[in-house]
């Protein structure tokens, strides 16, 4: 007989559902007598991409007796449209408040179906955003935990923001756009509030949204947070000493690293041409699930590409329709948006592509350097890869990402830190990186002769080691996630 069972209630975008199925894996391989149900809330934005495609894959995978699949039934389609038309800045809470009903409903047939054979509910584990799911877990008088799929850095900031605005009635949205500067206890250096996510400075409703989930946070039981101590050390201290937090596990880095046995055609194509390159000379540029840029970027990016003369894998997305949320598609034909003759020319040193293997690629000896979004999965793939970064933040904490690795840790190179073209708010002031700019990004990250450049890819290579020494037997997350898993046990009460 199992000795508990927990729910896991993800978001369902990409990035939070693959980290929550991995640490799923990871609690059930450490404790035989632990189980795990992990309840899907469906969105067709995701389903219908090549992105659905891949999560279900993991999913049809991942599944075991111990760990189990369960999808809530479709939310009606119009509903949400209109839902994420009226009030963007909430759709994802008033999303989950919509599925809330469903949860309750498998909770309570879970508990009535409970036997001998089966273990006993010990708590929700529920995604950063997913706070309204504490309200289901308080009926059936059990804990919830968070899973923060973000680091330790982000958490400190939004615990910070929430603070200010409870005990000092500090509005930081009146920060926006300008040039202050902010003494967070989580970093060491002053944070500009131009790299402060747009949501926190939102004056619509997104600030409330962040203070709302953030003062949620504070309630839970425990948050398990995608980071390692060795990363960030002065922020896991600095959360460690505050006592209005509850008790934090960083127990990353998280992340889905096994090879796709099906490999599609156009992914073999690109691994075969990153075989004929020489170690270390490509730089790959991917801006994640959701990152796409307009005709006159695209084209500065590749004006810089044939300047910079180095060897590039570049996946290009086309954004959706002006308006739209929608998943970023790919391009029937690349000439439409790149430079008239750029992939003949380049056609010896580069190559253009749509949906990119990441994992894959950043793993591959050939690659020498990610010009990147700064998302927190890719981030952690590309240091365990001990592939050094240059910035390019886009969207939600991506900018406050990119200010912790550059300036913090020194682990990446800057190409911009607070460039933002956020999908779900007003990016209408974006500015045009040129060309010239990102070229200077791509040669100190990628030339030899820069000192800084020599000092950011060693700490890049000790700190791959250390994201391999902290998930073993012995090491800084393995011991984290052994401390979960006790706390965990403990709310079941022996009779």
């Amino acid at each position: 007989m199992a000795a508990a069972e927990l729910v896991f209630i993800p978001s369902p975008g990409m990035g939070h559902l693959v980290s929550t199925v991995e640490m799923a894996k990871q609690l059930i391989s450490r404790d035989y007598r632990l189980s795990i149900t992990v309840l899907i809330m469906k969105m067709s934005l995701l389903d219908k991409s090549k992105i659905g495609s891949s999560t279900q894959s993991l999913l049809l995978t991942a599944a075991e007796d111990r760990l189990k699949f369960v999808y809530l039934p479709q939310l009606d389609e119009a509903e949400i449209t209109e839902l994420r038309s009226k009030n963007p800045s909430n759709f994802m809470i008033d999303f989950v408040n919509m599925n809330k009903h469903h949860v309750r409903d498998h909770v309570a047939k879970m508990i009535s179906t409970e036997s001998s054979e089966s273990s006993p509910l010990a708590g929700f584990v529920v995604d950063m955003f997913c706070t309204p799911m504490m309200d289901v877990a308080d009926e059936f008088g059990l804990p919830t935990y968070v899973f923060f799929t973000s680091n330790c850095a982000f958490l400190g900031l939004m615990f910070h923001l929430e603070t200010l605005k409870r005990v000092h009635n500090q509005d930081v949205t009146e920060l926006k756009d300008s040039d202050a500067e902010l003494e967070v206890p989580v970093f060491v250096n002053p944070v500009p509030a131009k790299v402060l996510p747009s949501v926190a400075v939102d004056k619509e409703a997104g600030s409330t949204f962040i203070l709302t989930i953030t003062k949620r946070w504070r309630e839970t039981k425990g948050i398990m947070v995608n980071s390692f101590e060795e990363l960030e050390s002065h922020a896991v201290k600095s959360l460690a000493d505050d006592d209005t937090v509850p008790p934090i596990y960083p127990v990353g880095p998280v992340l889905h690293f096994s090879k796709d046995k099906n490999e599609e055609e156009e992914e073999i194509q690109i691994m075969r041409w990153l075989d004929d390159q020489p170690p270390s000379s490509v730089v790959f540029l991917c801006f994640g699930s959701m990152g796409s840029f307009d005709g006159d970027q695209v084209r500065e990016i590749a004006q810089a590409l044939e300047q910079s003369g180095h060897r590039f894998l570049w996946s290009v997305r086309q954004p959706p329709p002006k308006g739209k949320i929608e998943m970023p598609s790919e391009y029937k034909d690349l000439n439409q948006v790149l430079p008239e003759g750029f992939l003949k020319r380049t056609t010896n040193i580069g190559k253009v592509i749509g949906w990119a293997p990441q994992v894959a690629v950043l793993s591959h000896k050939a690659v020498g350097g990610f010009v990147s979004h700064c998302g927190w999965n890719s981030t952690l793939e590309s240091l365990c890869c001990g592939v050094p970064m240059a910035t390019w933040p886009m969207y939600a904490e991506q900018q406050i990402n990119a200010f912790q690795l550059v300036r913090e840790l020194g682990l990446a190179v800057e190409i911009k830190l607070d460039y933002k073209k956020d999908f779900r708010f007003d990016s209408s002031n974006i500015k045009l990186v040129t060309a010239d700019e990102i070229e200077n990004g791509i040669r100190k990250l990628m030339e030899n002769e820069d000192k800084t450049n020599e000092g950011i890819r060693q700490k890049v290579n000790e700190m791959s080691e250390k994201c391999k020494i902290a998930v073993k037997e012995g090491g800084s997350s393995y011991n984290f996630i052994g401390r979960f898993i006790e706390d965990v046990k403990s709310n079941i009460h022996s009779p």
